[in-house]
């Protein structure tokens, strides 16, 4: 787990000694602190509204959803609604079916957030159920919302741009080439995943 300060060091004590590099580099930028999201259908719902939107577009989206179906927005009348009325609320037509097809996922049962999986694919799987949700929305799910301290999202960016400085690679690293080279890391991938953001930042360049 990485949701406490205490659970992330442990884990970035096993990465720094699996690792040297990152032993390094943790000298140089320090360590980062646990990044929480509140599990739950909340979290993902949010997701799908601040996709491709910038952070204050996506707070003005959220805030005329939950003006127009409560807070939490109800996920009963979320499931009905149509395009038209999820567009007062803020939602593109795309993003209103993507809306629905969480909230029939969860109402239906088939998608308990409480009760995912314990094996990180297998709970990813389900999660990418949802239209909207892809694989690195769910990794970052897993990671965030419920601290799980194996998740490698490594389809990410930033953490392909920093895991190739860290490692000294001519190249930024492929998702394959980065999937494959973090084998070596687990139980540990998550608290890599966190430093490498964090690391990121530190050398003054934006997520």
């Amino acid at each position: 787990m990485v949701r406490s300060a205490a659970s992330l060091n442990a884990s970035l004590d096993g990465l720094a000694a699996a690792e040297p590099r990152f032993a390094a580099a943790m000298e140089r930028h320090g360590r980062p602190d646990p990044r929480i999201s509140e599990p739950g259908v909340t979290t993902l719902l949010r997701t799908i509204v601040g996709q491709q939107v910038s952070v204050a577009a996506a707070r003005s989206m959220w805030a005329k959803l939950e003006g127009k179906y409560g807070s939490p927005p109800d996920l009963e009348r979320l499931l009905v609604a149509n395009d038209d009325e999820l567009r007062e609320a803020g939602l593109s037509r795309q993003k209103a079916g993507y809306a629905r097809s969480l909230a029939g996922l969860v109402l239906s049962g088939e998608l308990d957030l409480g009760k995912l999986p314990a094996d990180d694919d297998e709970a990813v799987a389900l999660l990418i159920k949802v239209k909207g949700i892809g694989r690195w929305s769910a990794e970052i799910y897993l990671l965030f919302a419920e601290g799980r301290g194996d998740v490698w999202p490594a389809g990410d960016l930033a953490v392909q741009v920093q895991i190739g400085r860290i490692l000294g690679l001519a190249d930024r690293p492929s998702e394959k080439q980065l999937r494959d080279v973090a084998e070596a890391w687990r139980p540990h991938r998550g608290a890599a995943a966190l430093f490498a953001w964090h690391s990121y930042n530190s050398e003054g360049t934006a997520l």
